[in-house]
């Protein structure tokens, strides 16, 4: 496999028009564990944040794996916890210009399930505020997890389609999706 143009799936065996090079959680897994039934207003949840029974908060952020031979990195787009001091300082900053010089990175605890990965709950991480516009980049702590041994080291294009594969294979079971 040369290039990130489509493949035939080794699961499915169908061909994909092209080899995705990110997926996301739509929220934090902890979200998924919430009675649908309880008011809204206990839970809230935007395209970038999430708020649990104003105790738990979360952010939406970008680990980056670096591909060899390509520009563009693999990115896993998952959701960290936040304390709340941290979050509120992220939310007084949303939307200003220089967020970025202004905000330390952030500790958190990563809250997104990846597939094709020993479990990647509460893996530690740092948070580091980009320009508005721009998700945060998520750094692993550096630990001998696969994901951020990955992190550090980047995986190969071969690796992004065994992740496209596998993703494939329990499409139907997860709570991560093509972006």
């Amino acid at each position: 496999m040369n290039d990130k143009k489509g493949f035939v799936c080794s699961t499915c065996g169908e061909y994909h028009d092209e080899l995705p090079m990110s997926y996301r959680s739509p929220a934090p897994y902890y979200w998924f564990l919430i009675n649908t039934d309880e008011p809204e207003k206990r839970h809230k949840l935007t395209s970038d944040l999430c708020v649990i029974d104003n105790k738990h908060f979360f952010i939406r952020g970008c680990i980056e794996i670096p591909v060899e031979g390509q520009k563009q990195p693999f990115i896993w787009d998952v959701w960290v916890s936040l304390s709340q001091e941290n979050f509120e300082r992220s939310i007084k900053l949303w939307n200003e210009k220089g967020r970025e010089e202004k905000l330390e990175p952030m500790f958190g605890w990563l809250s997104t399930s990846l597939p094709n990965y020993p479990e990647t709950l509460n893996l530690k991480t740092m948070v580091h505020t980009r320009q508005v516009g721009i998700s945060p980049y998520i750094e692993l702590e550096p630990t001998e997890h696969p994901l951020a041994v990955e992190q550090r080291e980047g995986i190969t294009l071969a690796r992004v389609k065994e992740i496209a594969e596998e993703i494939c294979n329990s499409n139907s079971e997860s709570e991560t999706e093509n972006s």
